[in-house]
């Protein structure tokens, strides 16, 4: 089986491709959709304020006319026309009462009786109420089917003084509102047709845009499969798929693998493939075992508690090769060759592990000082302060020098593909290359990458970033820390950054910059040899002596302040005193691997830690029951694995971290398909497993919340979550991690080589 990409698996890219199309095209038609219950939620709202509005100026309307009729008596009984006793002025308001809005004229004496009415006058208006006060009042009165308005006004009628009534007929009014709504309906309908017509054009104008542009592009792709594929077309999407096509030219794709299940075997091909005959090597701090002297004498063999090891040992397994590692076993030097080499794994040797050794001091500067205490808090941003010395960057310098010393070394030629893992080899890439040209570096840095505000207080951070664009290809986690770092670059360097295709030039020389999110290997080794769920539950609960009902929470790491050991000790704490019915029925065991003891930081933590866990206990145990139960040991895979499968929920707190595989690891210990993951929103991992109960660690209380959803979730909702989380880490497992960057690193390989032997035939 060859990995390359054929042209119909290229066609199959682009029509995934075409995709994104669908998705506008559907985008579009939902803005449609979203325009239309727009103009009818208008039409809901609009048309009775419309209505209303008529109505409120029609109303001002008949009081004005009402005014306009009062005056007009007013000034008709004032010019003396009324002047002997007895007159009687109804004809004379039967005359005004002749216009068609004006149902009636009457006038309310003194006493209240109702005298001089029109003959329409409504027999449900009477004085009463209506006539009281020294001022005018405007009425609205239902009288059978119709609505009329009463004005009431002061007035004299000779010498008797009352009031005078002046009442309209409303009905013109509904008339007005009923025309009011019908005209404000019809214009929102005419908007909403116009923007439906409007999209709709636009979709198809972009619809046959786009289908032109897959035509061509697939026609082409089958045609010269592998050659240059340049679509003729001027439209943006044409741009767009000239850019794919360029991928699939190179037999890539941003999916890497259509329809590759990846494992040790597809990626020990693909190396067959893609890097035929090319030296592979791995460059990092920590190696992947470590012999120490055993108490009892002999050598003890022990594999170390980092998420770097357990992603990359899988792959070395896979691709052989050379790692190359700093021996720090107490018996590491006993265990190797003259060359300071040994085979790997022992029990069945893959690839060679090539120790390099340190002193004391170039330990203390190199990795606790300038590593340590320099750039790990500076990336993490976790409120412990970066502590930056001249003589801690002397030994990292001189360190990373030694480690290219071996790299050059064991490459034994001028081409190998070198992948240097993380912090503690910034500078290496620059010096590899400065001896190396050809090389191809790929770069992972495992941790954050802080903004640029931040990287700034880093008095060495030009020589670190020069350093990392040595590489051919920088990877990091997410995109949002490849971003910090093209940030930092523009800030500090001068190069020249291209963002469309996320690469840095400098110095002749150019750095493509990825996220690579690393995973761990599927299934993992550590699974084979364990126990069922059941039988696991009952040895842990066993072994701590736990009542077989207790349910167990978990949390697993080194014990680094990054990790939020403090904060989810006080998150039990949180749920126990405001919800004291998980007393006695939970435990939470903090597993806690020693690191980096000689730092005060690190020292300092884990004297917090069993501090605030003896509180705990105090405040929620008893004599037969501890909530808190810490353990700070080193812990073998097996047994790692055997809590991941006992326990009800694991927790993964993180204050900053880059990814974080603990998490990943619970999920694929859990064959049962059952347990729940709780993720702090601040670990790469969140952003891949969503099914997760993401929290923040800094909110005690948000996060206690989590815990009881956890401990009252079903079974069915466990297992949901758990399946979608499971397939995602089966499908981006650590050798897709892998054979991504050494998919781009074959497509760089190429391109340099195609390069090199143009200049040459052109000299």
């Amino acid at each position: 089986m060859r990995l390359r990409t054929s042209p119909f698996i290229a066609a199959a890219g682009l029509a995934r491709r075409a995709a994104t199309m669908e998705f506008l095209r559907s985008s579009l038609a939902r803005y449609v959709a979203i325009a239309t219950v727009a103009s009818l939620l208008l039409i809901i709202l609009l048309a009775p304020l419309a209505s209303t509005m008529v109505e409120g100026w029609s109303r001002r309307d008949v009081e004005l006319r009402a005014r306009l009729v009062q005056h007009s008596v007013r000034a008709h009984l004032a010019g003396g026309q009324v002047v002997v006793p007895g007159f009687d002025p109804v004809g004379y308001f039967e005359r005004l009462s002749e216009d068609e809005r004006l149902t009636a004229l009457g006038f309310c004496a003194a006493d209240g009786a109702l005298r001089h009415a029109t003959r329409l006058m409504p027999r449900e208006v009477g004085c009463g109420d209506l006539a009281r006060g020294p001022g005018e009042t405007f009425t609205t009165l239902t009288t059978g089917d119709r609505r009329i308005h009463v004005s009431v006004f002061p007035m004299a009628v000779g010498a008797a003084a009352g009031h005078l009534l002046v009442v309209h007929d409303l009905a013109f009014i509904e008339q007005r509102a009923r025309s009011a709504r019908f005209y404000t309906v019809l214009s929102l309908v005419g908007v909403a047709v116009g923007l439906g017509l409007l999209s709709t054009v636009t979709i198809v104008a972009l619809m046959r845009a786009w289908t032109r542009s897959i035509r061509r592009a697939i026609a082409e792709a089958r045609d010269q499969a592998g050659g240059p594929a340049k679509p003729r077309d001027d439209f943006p999407v044409g741009r767009e798929m000239r850019a794919l096509l360029d991928e699939i030219r190179e037999d890539r794709n941003a999916d890497d693998g259509f329809h590759v299940e990846w494992s040790p075997r597809t990626l020990h091909r693909l190396l067959a493939d893609e890097l035929p005959d090319t030296k592979v090597l791995v460059v990092s701090n920590r190696e992947p075992y470590i012999h120490n002297r055993a108490d009892a004498g002999g050598v003890a063999l022990q594999v170390p508690a980092s998420g770097l090891v357990a992603a990359l040992e899988p792959v070395m397994r896979a691709c052989g090769g050379t790692w190359i590692a700093h021996g720090s076993g107490t018996a590491d030097r006993e265990t190797v060759d003259a060359h300071d080499r040994l085979g790997v794994p022992p029990a069945a040797p893959a690839y060679t592990l090539r120790r390099v050794w340190l002193s004391d001091d170039e330990q203390d500067g190199y990795y606790y000082g300038a590593a340590n205490e320099g750039l790990w808090p500076l990336c993490h941003i976790a409120f412990v302060r970066p502590v930056f010395r001249d003589e801690d960057w002397a030994r990292y310098v001189a360190v990373n020098r030694r480690f290219a010393d071996a790299v050059v070394e064991e490459a034994g030629c001028d081409d190998p593909v070198v992948l240097v893992q993380d912090y503690h080899f910034a500078l290496l890439p620059r010096m590899i290359r400065e001896r190396l040209p050809r090389a191809t570096i790929l770069t992972f840095w495992h941790i954050p990458w802080p903004n640029a505000e931040t990287f700034s207080i880093c008095p060495w951070r030009e020589a670190i970033i020069d350093g990392l664009l040595g590489s051919t290809i920088l990877g990091f986690h997410t995109q949002l820390h490849c971003n910090n770092f093209l940030e930092a670059v523009d800030r500090f360097m001068e190069s020249r950054i291209d963002r469309e295709r996320a690469s840095v030039a400098l110095g002749g020389g150019e750095t493509t910059v990825r996220p690579y999110p690393i995973s761990i290997e599927w299934p993992p080794a550590a699974l084979a040899s364990q126990a069922s769920v059941n039988e696991c539950r009952a040895a842990v609960r066993r072994r701590h002596g736990l009542d077989p009902e207790m349910r167990v929470a978990v949390g697993i790491e080194r014990f680094d302040y990054t990790k939020g050991i403090l904060d989810r000790i006080r998150a039990v704490d949180n749920l126990l005193t405001r919800q004291p019915e998980w007393r006695r029925k939970l435990t939470f065991i903090q597993v806690a691997a020693p690191t980096r003891g000689k730092l005060d930081a690190y020292s300092a933590l884990h004297v917090e830690a069993e501090r605030l866990a003896e509180e705990v206990n105090a405040r929620h145990g008893d004599d037969g029951y501890k909530p808190i139960l810490l353990i700070v040991r080193h812990h073998e895979p097996n047994e790692i694995f055997e809590l991941f499968r006992a326990a009800d929920m694991c927790v993964v707190s993180s204050l900053h971290d880059g990814m974080n595989l603990v998490a990943k690891e619970f999920v694929a210990a859990r064959d049962d398909e059952h347990g729940v993951l709780i993720l702090s929103t601040f670990a790469g991992a969140a952003q891949e497993l969503s099914e997760a109960l993401i929290v923040n660690p800094y909110d005690t209380q948000g996060m206690a919340k989590a815990f009881d959803a956890a401990l009252r979730m079903t079974a069915t909702e466990q297992r949901e979550r758990m399946l979608m989380m499971r397939d995602l880490v089966r499908r981006r497992n650590v050798y897709r991690w892998a054979a991504r960057m050494l998919l781009d690193a074959a497509r760089l390989r190429r391109r340099e080589h195609i390069r090199i032997e143009a200049a040459a035939n052109a000299a």
